[in-house]
């Protein structure tokens, strides 16, 4: 079975800089927009134009330095932002608006005190004024995770018979199981008139911790584009992060599905886009993390210092980390203090190893971590107790 591209939509610079205490400035998005085109993704979605003369002015910069991936622009289905949004992209080389509205029950009583019928004709709407400006015209369903899939099929068949190219299919709320985000996708696939014609796209939020999970079973089940961002950061508890669907579908070859993106680049950007936002990574963050390709448990460690393969599923760098780091605690066993010690210019014999661990454990029990220099403390208590003894 042939490989089948999937393609990477990422929204740091809307979804993700929507998270309080990371608004970037114009400069800050430009230099984190030629990362992420450097990357590889395929569509960078910059920004909400109309929302402030700020975000307008990041998507036009945005617009004139990106020469690769497409330069897209978030609005609700309203003309005025619509034509804002078409005038921010006007220097694209490939510009795409991004244009939708709520489908859910939910979203149609208490948000726009409407009717499903409305709904529709807004969506057709929007996708026809935003078809007068653009070809590539995305279509959002917002929280679409919780709307009624026979509804949703009808509005995605609207959206698609008034122009739009790409469908974006949001769990809005993070409420989704994978298995019911997948057959969603399933169902659009088989039940949406004209669906050959255009992209499915999954945008996946992190409230119940699923989004990952969820952008996976939506392209297993058909869709081919993931909308997401680096580190996961977004609205709330976050969206799909795009590190981590890019290795599952790298380390799953059984998918047979790729992306362009240049895992390599992964580390790099993950550090730049938490040093601008000012949002740090979790240690224990998939593929980024501090703490990713660390081991500090002696078991792990013993099978490290034997064979990778044992405890690490990736090649540290193939993400763009260095190497794999033992830590030394507590918990670490012989192995691991021998081959730090080595590394610190320390050959031990097996009589030596004995002695100096019993220094070592003694030593890390008051620390949370030793570190090289305490190596050389270790080495020196262990001989003078040795001549004490003597």
């Amino acid at each position: 079975m042939s490989t089948e591209k999937v393609e990477i939509f990422d929204t740091t610079l809307r979804d993700g800089e929507q998270v309080p205490g990371c608004k970037l400035n114009t400069a800050q998005k430009l230099k984190i927009a030629a990362r992420l085109d450097e990357l590889g993704v395929d569509v960078i979605e910059a920004g909400f134009p109309v929302s402030s003369p700020g975000d307008f002015k990041s998507v036009s910069e945005i617009s004139k330095l990106i020469k690769n991936a497409a330069v897209c622009g978030l609005t609700r289905a309203v003309k005025n932002d619509i034509e804002v949004a078409a005038e921010a992209l006007k220097y694209a080389k490939y510009p795409r608006i991004h244009t939708g509205i709520g489908t859910s029950d939910s979203h149609i009583k208490y948000k726009f005190n409407s009717t499903r019928e409305e709904i529709i004709e807004r969506a057709i709407m929007a996708v026809s004024y935003a078809k007068t400006f653009v070809e590539d015209v995305e279509f959002y369903a917002e929280d679409a995770g919780r709307t009624d899939n026979e509804f949703l099929a009808k509005v995605c068949t609207a959206a698609v018979k008034a122009g739009a190219t790409v469908l974006n299919i949001p769990d809005t709320t993070g409420y989704c199981l994978p298995e019911e985000y997948g057959q969603k996708i399933k169902y659009l696939k088989e039940n949406v008139t004209g669906i050959h014609k255009v992209r499915l796209s999954c945008h996946c939020h992190n409230d119940l911790g699923m989004a990952t999970a969820n952008a996976i079973a939506g392209v297993a089940n058909g869709a081919r584009q993931i909308e997401c961002t680096i580190n996961g950061i977004g609205e709330r508890a976050g969206n799909t992060a795009l590190e981590e669907v890019v290795m599952i579908l790298r380390q799953h070859p059984s998918l047979n599905l790729t992306t362009n993106i240049n895992s390599k680049l992964l580390y790099g950007t993950s550090k730049m886009v938490s040093q601008e936002m000012g949002m740090l990574v979790q240690p224990n963050k998939a593929i980024v993390g501090a703490n990713a390709f660390a081991h500090s448990s002696g078991i792990h460690q013993d099978g490290m210092i034997k064979n990778k393969a044992t405890y690490e599923i990736i090649d540290p760098a193939d993400v763009g980390v260095t190497e794999s780091a033992i830590i030394l605690t507590a918990r670490s066993g012989r192995a691991a203090l021998a081959y730090r010690a080595k590394k610190m210019g320390y050959e031990l014999t097996k009589l030596q190893l004995d002695t100096v661990y019993i220094e070592f454990l003694n030593f890390a029990d008051h620390r949370k971590e030793v570190v090289d220099n305490d190596i050389h403390i270790i080495m020196d208590l262990s001989r003078k107790r040795n001549r004490a003894i003597a």
